[in-house]
């Protein structure tokens, strides 16, 4: 069998979950580039040499599989990159925290800063800028675009402040990192909650396969159905559309509840 009208809406369901999966996952141009050689081209060769012998249905079932695949890694993905940004803002309050004391100790503002970047290493062009005479809260502003390190927005303020009003800037940043010290706690709680609710979820989107391996040891053969069937196909397209639908209606709430 070739490609034909029959097969081309298969076709066009592995690729929209590979253009997806691209389009959902934050990643430089050069790594794009690479996934579509590496991932999207091959799925692709792959459908289409299916689509020479396989039938119209077996070709849905495998864009099915695609785009059941190709969300999980995408979620997984962002729950990766949440617990990586989640360890740098842990990170980014220890090293206000320790510029607030030492500079409170009476330690110079460079040494303050060599310290803090000896502690954190991503601080280093910060304390680089500082020693060539350059702006250090254009430099924190720069270095806060690091996901989860938009707090050093508030640290720059500061240190912008501190040098323009000639307060002093061991109390400025001591404040700051108070102040985050504070915000931190509100964080774990806002984080406990919706750690409960995203395990509700994933609980909620197993109960479905739960419920199939019920039903083939009751005697019926939904796997047979869902699989070998057309009628089947569209059910399990439908319901995994819904099931993907409330995970990242789950996700969006969750985004939106930490952004308030």
């Amino acid at each position: 069998m070739t490609v034909t009208e029959s097969t081309v809406p298969a076709l066009s369901a592995v690729c929209a979950a590979g253009a997806v999966w691209l389009a959902m996952t934050p990643r430089p141009v050069r790594a794009r580039r690479l996934a579509v050689r590496r991932v999207i081209l091959p799925v692709v060769a792959i459908a289409v040499a299916l689509s020479t012998f396989a039938s119209p249905r077996a070709l849905a079932l495998v864009a099915i599989v695609a785009v059941a695949v190709g969300s999980a890694f995408v979620l997984r993905r962002r729950s990766k990159s949440r617990t990586a940004a989640a360890e740098v803002t842990d990170r980014v309050r220890e090293v206000c925290g320790l510029l607030g004391a030492e500079l409170g100790a009476g330690r110079p503002p460079g040494v303050a800063l060599e310290l803090a970047a000896r502690a954190w290493p991503p601080l280093a062009p910060v304390e680089e800028t500082f020693t060539l005479g350059g702006s250090v809260p254009d430099a924190l502003r720069r270095l806060s675009a690091l996901a989860g390190a938009g707090d050093l927005r508030i640290l720059a303020a500061a240190w912008e402040i501190a040098h323009h009003t000639g307060q002093g800037l061991g109390v400025a940043v001591a404040a700051v990192a108070e102040e985050l010290r504070v915000e931190a706690s509100t964080r774990r709680l806002v984080a406990a909650e919706l750690a409960s609710a995203r395990a509700t979820a994933r609980l909620v989107a197993c109960l479905p396969v739960v419920a199939l391996v019920m039903g083939g040891g009751a005697g019926g053969d939904p796997w047979g159905f869902l699989f070998g069937t057309g009628a089947g196909l569209v059910c399990l397209a439908a319901g995994l559309a819904l099931l993907l639908a409330g995970l990242w209606w789950i996700e969006a709430i969750a985004a939106g509840v930490k952004r308030g």
